[in-house]
Parts: C-alpha cells; sequence; structure tokens
C-alpha cells in the first residue's frame, strides 16, 4: 500500500488550521487512477473554503485542480496509463496532496506543448474562461467586451482570450496598479471602478457603443451599472460574486436598459459530460499553445509550507498565480 502526504483540516479558522498528515493510500478502486500529483493549483476559493465562508464537511481535504502523473489505473480504466501526464479539476476535494486517487471522468492528459505548471495554474481558470467566451457568449471580431475585475485569475485570462478572438476590450480593476496588469493582460482599455463614474468611462471608451457582452465577476458592487454598460440586446453575465450576490431586482430593468438578456451561468454544468469536458480541455490547451492563453507564476510553496501560500494571498502580496508544489 502507497503512502501519501495530504493536508486535512478539522476546524475551520486561519491557514494554521491546515494539518499536513502521512495516510495509507489503496490501490485505485474501479473506475479510478492513482496519480502523483507533481503541481498544485491554488484558487482563492480554497481559502473560503478554509475559513469556513463556503463550509465543507468536516474533516476534509483542500484543492480543487493539479497536474499530475499516472501511477496506477483501477479496473474498467482503459483511456489512461502509467506515465501519462494528466490534469484534473473537480474531483472532489483534495488535491492538497502528492498522492491521491480520483475519477478516471475527471482527468485529461496534458498535450506535450503544455507544461504541468500551466497546466496547474490554468485549468480551473481557463475551462472558465473557456465557456465565458465560446458558449456563454460566443465573441465574434469586432465585438466590444467589457470585463470587470480584469487583473484577477480568470479576468485576465479572459481578457487575452477575448482579445485573441478579435474583440475590443475594455477591464475594469480596483486600483491604478491593477488597471495597469490589466493592460498589460490585453485590455484595450482600463478604467479604475472605484470611481463613482467608471459607466460613464466604459461607454467613452467603446465610442457610445457599448458593450455587447459584460462579463461581471464582482456581483452587488457592479451589477447594476454593468446594466447601464451593456449595448441594446446585449448580454450580462454574472458569474462570480466577489463582493456579495446581487440580491432582488425588478426584472423590468433589462427591458428598460434595452432588452437586455443576463445569465448566471458555471464551470461545473459546462463540464459535467465527460466527453464535452474533455473537448473543452482541448479547446483551452490549445489556446495555451497558441499563446492565447498564458499566465505569470507569482510564487511556488512547498507543500509543507501551505499555510504560507495561504498567507500571502490573503495579504495579496504575491502577484501572478500561486503554485503548491508536492
Amino acid at each position: 500500500m502507497t503512502s501519501s502526504r495530504r493536508v486535512t483540516l478539522e476546524a475551520f479558522g486561519g491557514p494554521n488550521v491546515m494539518q499536513l498528515q502521512t495516510v495509507d493510500l489503496p490501490p485505485p478502486g474501479p473506475g479510478e487512477v492513482g496519480i502523483r500529483n507533481t503541481v498544485v493549483g491554488f484558487n482563492y476559493i480554497d481559502v473560503y473554503q478554509r475559513k469556513g465562508v463556503y463550509p465543507l464537511p468536516l474533516p476534509t481535504g483542500l484543492g480543487h485542480e493539479a497536474a499530475a502523473v499516472v501511477e496506477a489505473v483501477g479496473e474498467g480504466v482503459s483511456d489512461f496509463a502509467p506515465g501519462d501526464r494528466v490534469v484534473y479539476m473537480n474531483a472532489g476535494v483534495g488535491a492538497y496532496a502528492d498522492r491521491r486517487n480520483v475519477p478516471a471522468n475527471r482527468l485529461v492528459v496534458i498535450p506535450p506543448a503544455v507544461t504541468d505548471e500551466q497546466a496547474a495554474s490554468l485549468f480551473f481558470k481557463g475551462l472558465t474562461a473557456q465557456y465565458l467566451v465560446k458558449k456563454t457568449y460566443p465573441i465574434q471580431a469586432g465585438d466590444i467586451v467589457l470585463v470587470h475585475a480584469a487583473a484577477g485569475g480568470v479576468g485576465q485570462i479572459l481578457c487575452r482570450w477575448a482579445k485573441a478572438l478579435g474583440a475590443f476590450v475594455i477591464g475594469t480593476a480596483g486600483s491604478p496598479e491593477k488597471c495597469e496588469q490589466a493592460r498589460a493582460a490585453g485590455c484595450d482599455v482600463a478604467i479604475d471602478y472605484t470611481n463613482d463614474d467608471w459607466p460613464a468611462q466604459v461607454v467613452a471608451a467603446s465610442g457610445g457603443k457599448k458593450a455587447r457582452v459584460v462579463y461581471d465577476s464582482v456581483g452587488k458592487d457592479t451589477f447594476l451599472k454593468s446594466l447601464d454598460c451593456a449595448a441594446p440586446f446585449g448580454m450580462v453575465v454574472v458569474f462570480g460574486a466577489a463582493s456579495g450576490p446581487i440580491g432582488p431586482f425588478d426584472s423590468e430593468l433589462l427591458n428598460k436598459k434595452g432588452c437586455l438578456f443576463l445569465t448566471r451561468p458555471s464551470v461545473f454544468p459546462h463540464n459535467a459530460d465527460v466527453a464535452t469536458f474533455r473537448a473543452n480541455a482541448k479547446d483551452l490547451f490549445d489556446a495555451i499553445a497558441a499563446g492565447h492563453v498564458d499566465v505569470t507564476i507569482g510564487a511556488r510553496f512547498a507543500l509543507n509550507d501551505v499555510a504560507k501560500a495561504h498567507a500571502a494571498a490573503e495579504a495579496r502580496s504575491v502577484k501572478g498565480a500561486i503554485l503548491i508544489v508536492p
């Protein structure tokens, strides 16, 4: 029987509630694959789950995505073989580990053109951007696109991908420094949304035409004004709530603001079917290989330094992606 070093959580709280334990790992069961994680991706939802903002049943592991190498396959698994480089998300929390067993239908082979670090840092966020630009609103060349929180992890990927598809990209962010990061990520214009007149600045930047689609992951603080930035018959996509949920509103506003479309999608339904999941992953990998989607690695932490990784994330002291290396 193989051993596994994994982060466990028996109570919610600060970074130090995470404990590193060594446990026995049984062979993979039917439909499972035994993997050795090479790089674990960090997402801010990990912090929320550690703190109990999004509570998990205790005790629990943490972490949603990682790049790995296949070490063993269970009965009935024919898609993978030992030595394959793979990446996963939505395979159950517990990616903060050096070894684990995961369902084979949650794995995708990493192509040669994509590194383990790219895969681990881009998979979850990149698949979010993928459904936003390809499915929720399929961006066409010449579209005016507004992306809130454009300096964030998903925001930067979204801006780069939208720009590669030929859009005119307007990004908003919460400070002049973050606006500079948004411009570096491909925004044609970046606007500080801590200024009260940011909607007017967005409309001016788009030549008065407004945006065909508004991607809003901020929620409560931006939603109503997002409606003012969408063109007639445009779409407002709420895919997060960093400032809190938007709350009830009068749907007649959508009519008054220009017969707008409103949707609240999420990454997991878009990747629930294994064939669709792997096709979406290929789309993301192709975009990475073409240079349309990229990531800056801001810091790497060993698995036994996971508390330092969370502290750095909460302090906003790292520019770029955080990775955990078992």
